[in-house]
């Protein structure tokens, strides 16, 4: 009884783990998303730098994904 609601316990938190650092991660490469655009619209000499720089916030925020699945994962 113990060990299957410890088991249950864990799902559940490795499911919340994954989905809150799903999120994180979605609302982080929207925000760069907009503000790439906004700044592209603003000055569109400058969209390779924009662009450059845009791919690197983005997977930074995707690293952070890419954490909470290997946490959610620890457990099994």
């Amino acid at each position: 009884m113990i060990t299957e609601t410890l088991s249950l316990i864990a799902e559940i938190n490795g499911s919340i783990t994954l989905g809150l650092a799903g999120l994180g991660a979605g609302i982080g490469i929207g925000l760069v998303g907009l503000g790439a655009s906004q700044a592209t619209g603003r000055n569109p000499g400058a969209a390779g730098k924009i662009l450059t720089i845009s791919i690197v916030a983005m997977a930074l925020a995707e690293a952070i994904a890419i954490y909470g699945l290997i946490l959610a994962f620890q457990g099994n």
